[in-house]
């Protein structure tokens, strides 16, 4: 399988939703961080992932600090971090403030929402999808504030578009499996819509998903993934993507900002961070779940990572604020418009590679 196979594989999603908004000019209504309300889609949810696709009409999109991005029938909108923004067109006399109906679409409880006046329609369906924040140091590093790309150019993106439309108008049928289906679309919208943007990126990008694009570094992340406790060497791996381990190095620190190994042992204990949360193994268990040879070298990586010792972190786990990992946070950038990337996405700090078996002290 490819790396971003791989790692949607291995970040759970926890749930997805659509709705309708049929709006009439003048209209206008805010949308809240979704952090806030993340935890109403589904229990487990840490991130959620907000798109709009525009069926018909036209729209203004505005986030703070940045100008406004004009979006038509076609067009897709990912918000991959939730991030507050208006929609728009025409001169409302004021904003509606959609936080308070908010909670409600996510459950389920609302299916559309209507607002205007009486000038030109505007249509959307609104997605939202839940994940693990895993995700962030994943196929969302990098990525913008929001991300424009435009469907109707080609058979595959008309008949996506074509299926959600139909699965919303057919949402209060009541037919078997209906929920299942939409949250399958929300999905394959949102990985279609990555697909599409990873195509687009320049040659220079940097970032997860340039890195994923890369023969070297993509295989690479395939096998880092799909085999995460796996002693794995610098020198396997070179061999594995048909490169040096000098070449290897290089191209995985050029576009994710660390060696690979480095990368192998975060990942490692992000997955054991979510063991700790959601199971009752023991700790040793799962340690060794993840590639490590004692608990106490995991006790001391785990620390380094979270700043409290497994058996603690565990413990938190159970109160409202779970513990983020040293320097935790989306990495993001300025809003994409047209499906154009930004510029050089910020690089972290290379670590020293070694070839041998990765086994942190």
């Amino acid at each position: 399988m490819d790396a971003l196979s791989e790692a949607l594989n291995a970040v759970r999603m926890t749930g997805a939703i659509f709705f309708t908004a049929e709006c009439t000019a003048p209209w206008g209504f805010s949308v809240p961080h979704l952090k806030d309300v993340a935890h109403a889609l589904s229990p487990g949810t840490e991130r959620l992932v907000s798109y709009h696709l525009v069926t018909e009409g036209k729209a203004l999109v505005r986030f703070a600090g940045t100008p406004d991005v004009c979006v038509e029938g076609g067009d897709i909108l990912i918000i991959p971090h939730g991030d507050p923004h208006t929609i728009s067109n025409g001169s409302p006399a004021t904003l509606i403030d959609s936080g308070p109906s908010l909670a409600k679409f996510l459950t389920g409880q609302l299916m559309s929402m209507h607002l205007g006046g009486e000038g030109e329609s505007t249509h959307f369906v609104c997605g939202y999808f839940g994940c693990e924040r895993h995700a962030d140091r994943l196929f969302l590093a990098g990525l913008p504030t929001m991300i424009k790309i435009n469907i109707r150019g080609d058979s595959a993106g008309a008949w996506l578009e074509s299926s959600i439309r139909h699965l919303v108008a057919d949402s209060s049928s009541g037919r078997p499996g209906q929920t299942v289906l939409l949250s399958k679309m929300a999905e394959a919208l949102f990985i279609e819509t990555l697909r599409r943007y990873t195509e687009q990126l320049p040659q220079e990008q940097t970032g997860w998903l340039a890195g994923a694009r890369d023969p070297i570094v993509g295989a690479t992340l395939a096998l880092l993934h799909r085999k995460p406790r796996h002693p794995w060497t610098l020198a396997e791996l070179a061999e594995a993507a048909g490169a040096s381990r000098s070449a290897l190095v290089e191209h995985f620190t050029r576009f994710l900002g660390e060696p690979p190994l480095s990368y192998l042992a975060r990942w490692r204990l992000q997955l054991a961070a979510r063991m700790l949360h959601t199971t009752r193994k023991p700790i040793l268990h799962v340690a060794m779940d993840v590639g490590y040879e004692s608990e106490a070298a995991f006790n001391r990586a785990f620390k380094r990572e979270f700043g409290l010792p497994p058996a603690r972190y565990r413990k938190s786990c159970q109160g409202a604020d779970v513990p983020q990992p040293a320097g935790e946070g989306p990495v993001r950038h300025r809003v994409a418009r047209n499906g154009a990337p930004p510029e050089n996405a910020g690089r972290g700090r290379a670590r020293q590679a070694s070839s041998k078996t990765l086994n942190p002290p």
